[in-house]
């Protein structure tokens, strides 16, 4: 993976087509003040408004966005929208997003769940899509590879910066509602506590569809406290973005 040090941004080490661009922002060089200092993109966790309007503004700028990014309203759902460059203004309820139009720009945002991205071979669809361990146990992956509407064997995936299993410890009912492999799991020093790789997992249900083709960040969005934000170390804090886009073939 790189990062880029004019936005410190990550792009994925994955061998997508070159049409095919994505980044995962970090929480460094914005306009946000403490606590969602300093690159917050996220308008709904009390940070300024016009703070967040810059931060937005700088992104596209530096990246050279075709158009701004599709921002969806998260709430944990399986809902994966599909988008294009005829789409509504309107802010789309969903916790994912898949298109074949290029310059649409397909976003999530995330502090600690974890951005999986997806294209197909051919570089001419792509999606991100937003998994914490509610949309895991419900089925978001799954409902993601049925929007991309490609055979299984064309897909490619690639899973941004995430909480770590050393830091994400759940209860036993949440190990029930998700399953996986006993793999992605580590017992806790508390009676009933395990600590969960929302990474493992992720690929677990890639692989049960028939995608075998899957790479991830291994950074930690709670260890990794000056890169990126964190809700499970921090709760009051901002978030990053997960960007996926096909780059126009004929742009200035």
């Amino acid at each position: 993976m790189t990062v880029i040090n004019a936005l410190n941004v990550i792009v994925p080490g994955w061998d997508a087509p070159g049409t095919v661009k994505a980044i995962t922002s970090t929480r460094a060089g914005g306009f946000s003040k403490q606590p969602y200092h300093e690159f917050n993109l996220a308008m709904h966790v009390d940070d300024e408004p016009i703070a967040v309007k810059r931060n937005r503004r700088l992104l596209r700028d530096r990246l050279r966005l075709p158009s701004d990014p599709v921002w969806l309203n998260q709430t944990h759902s399986t809902t994966v929208a599909q988008v294009s460059r005829r789409r509504s203004s309107v802010e789309i309820d969903a916790d994912g997003s898949v298109t074949s139009d290029a310059a649409v720009v397909c976003a999530v945002m995330t502090a600690d769940c974890l951005p999986l991205f997806l294209c197909n071979k051919q570089g001419s669809k792509v999606a991100a899509i937003h998994v914490g361990w509610r949309g895991l146990a419900d089925g978001i992956v799954e409902a993601a590879i049925a929007a991309m509407g490609e055979s299984v064997d064309t897909i490619m995936a690639w899973a941004g910066p995430c909480i770590s299993i050393a830091h994400f410890e759940v209860g036993q009912e949440v190990r029930d509602l998700i399953g996986g492999p006993e793999t992605a799991y580590r017992r806790s020093a508390e009676v009933g506590k395990y600590y969960a790789d929302l990474r493992e997992l992720t690929g677990d249900r890639l692989r049960a569809m028939g995608v075998s083709d899957y790479g991830y960040a291994d950074q930690c969005t709670y260890r990794d406290r000056e890169q990126y934000f964190s809700y499970r170390r921090d709760r009051r804090t901002g978030r990053m973005v997960s960007l996926i886009w096909i780059e126009p073939q004929f742009r200035l």
